[in-house]
């Protein structure tokens, strides 16, 4: 009896994880998680970019390691966020010094879920910061989404169950990093009136 009981709670606590759906890359040492939380919400990785922070939905194991494989693109990035005024700079393409990264500074509107698609990268990684409006995002579950495309040039998308997908509303006071395992939509329509959106959107090297 005691045996078939704690088959059934295992069987209970399995089906309850698998319902929860996997949104980005697990990381199962407890020490290194616990490390890059520490160093996350220490900051010195920030740079002098005090506007925002990271969203709950970073992963922070991934942060911290791809910053130290890549120091010099991600302090780069962040200088140039703390010494660039965000909301005068003009909308296009702008080179970050010499490290071959490129800002891409977007003014445009949100839309309906149903005409966003979903994507990911293999070999970049998107930082994106909303400086002026709501943009919301939607991150994927990997078990019930499939790719329905083929991937080019650094970029796949998928079909998705909407129902499992996680939505978060990005404002001024945060920023977004979507790693590689992160499946996301963006630019999907908000709760309020105005959809006009001005994005801040990085596309930093992904080191294996």
């Amino acid at each position: 009896m005691k045996r078939t009981m704690m088959f059934l709670a295992a069987m209970v606590m399995a089906l309850s994880v698998a319902a929860q759906g996997v949104y980005t890359r697990e990381c199962n040492d407890k020490a290194q998680q616990k490390k890059a939380v520490k160093w996350m919400k220490k900051g010195k990785w920030r740079n002098g970019f005090m506007a925002a922070a990271p969203h709950e939905s970073v992963n922070a194991v991934d942060f911290y390691e791809q910053y130290i494989k890549n120091t010099a693109q991600w302090e780069a990035m962040f200088r140039w966020l703390a010494e660039t005024d965000l909301l005068a700079i003009p909308k296009g393409k702008h080179p970050i010094g010499d490290t071959g990264l490129v800002a891409s500074v977007e003014d445009s509107e949100n839309g309906p879920l149903a005409k966003r698609r979903s994507e990911s990268h293999y070999h970049h990684i998107d930082f994106q910061y909303v400086v002026k409006g709501t943009e919301r995002f939607g991150i994927i579950d990997h078990e019930t989404s499939k790719p329905n495309s083929k991937y080019r040039p650094d970029v796949i998308h998928y079909e998705y169950d909407a129902a499992k997908a996680r939505f978060y509303d990005s404002t001024p006071d945060k920023f977004f990093i979507f790693f590689p395992s992160d499946w996301h939509i963006a630019k999907i329509n908000n709760d309020g009136d105005d959809q006009t959106i001005r994005v801040i959107v990085v596309k930093l090297d992904y080191i294996e």
